[in-house]
């Protein structure tokens, strides 16, 4: 089994793996956001990518999410999880809490950039539960292992949505207050194209929201600072590295979910009228379903 890793804002590396080295599949979506780091971790293959680059230098807005995940596939992963910084909406979810979520709600501009399909191929698939049952259960008990062996204080949530904004500005108060009054739980400005074509992919996807801070909604907190999030990024991001090497060996091949049968019956566009660069272009995604 390969398990990809989307690293977040502060998680550039892992250190202490094996066998290191570095592939940069080509994909017909444009260049990843960095070369993706292959290693091994107890027998298991683990395959690294930052989201914004080794060096911070790709905003939330300019992640090229297509060609991201498309090198997973190229690379042979079957599930991804994925890291991200995210303010709380709750009272109940604490800076350097971690939230495991299982809903998304879309406030970006460039849905559009969410799917592999158009020009040509149109596809419609399901993400009424965007993301992995299997995935997130096994990544809660393994994070409140880790917690609870560390000693610290911090809540695992199991389940909750996602707010993603488009930053890179941080929230208005107004909007703060707003996703509060909708019951929503994080917000941050990465997962949710991940988990859009993960699941066109038929990968297995979760992230891990590591909070930072609570927005701008908590009188007594304060406005969100870069400072605020460094600090709480600097101990979520040595507390998620450990979580990961836990996991790479309790993730199993079979897994109780459907996300890799997601595009059966997806497909609107018959495979006799799909052009030579279609399936160049989506071969790799969708080889099973397009033969015959």
């Amino acid at each position: 089994m390969k398990l990809g890793i989307i690293g977040g804002s502060g998680v550039y590396e892992i250190e202490g793996l094996q066998n290191v080295h570095h592939e940069s599949p080509q994909t017909p979506f444009g260049e990843p956001s960095d070369a993706y780091c292959c290693a091994e971790q107890d027998g298991v293959e683990l395959i690294f990518l930052p989201r914004h680059g080794r060096e911070h230098r790709i905003m939330p807005s300019e992640i090229n999410h297509r060609a991201n995940i498309y090198g997973f596939k190229a690379l042979g992963c079957d599930c991804v999880l994925s890291i991200s910084a995210v303010g709380s909406l709750k009272e109940t979810m604490h800076p350097r809490d971690i939230v495991l979520p299982d809903q998304y709600y879309d406030r970006t501009k460039k849905s559009f950039e969410h799917t592999f399909f158009g020009n040509g191929v149109v596809a419609h698939v399901s993400v009424a539960d965007p993301t992995c049952p299997s995935l997130r259960d096994v990544m809660a008990q393994t994070a409140r292992e880790v917690i609870a062996a560390e000693g610290l204080p911090h809540a695992v949530h199991v389940g909750g949505t996602y707010v993603n904004m488009e930053g890179p500005a941080f929230s208005t108060r107004a909007e703060s207050n707003a996703y509060r009054s909708h019951g929503f739980d994080v917000i941050g400005m990465t997962s949710l194209g991940e988990a859009k074509l993960c699941r066109e992919a038929e990968i297995c996807y979760q992230p891990m929201a590591m909070v930072t801070d609570y927005d701008c909604w908590h009188a007594e907190a304060g406005n969100v600072t870069v400072e605020m999030v460094i600090g709480h990024l600097v101990a979520n991001t040595k507390l998620a590295k450990a979580i990961v090497v836990a996991l790479a060996t309790r993730i199993r091949d079979e897994r109780a979910c459907s996300c890799r049968s997601a595009m059966q019956n997806a497909i609107l566009t018959p495979a006799a009228s799909l052009r030579d660069g279609d399936r160049d272009r989506l071969g790799l995604i969708l080889a099973r379903h397009l033969d015959g």
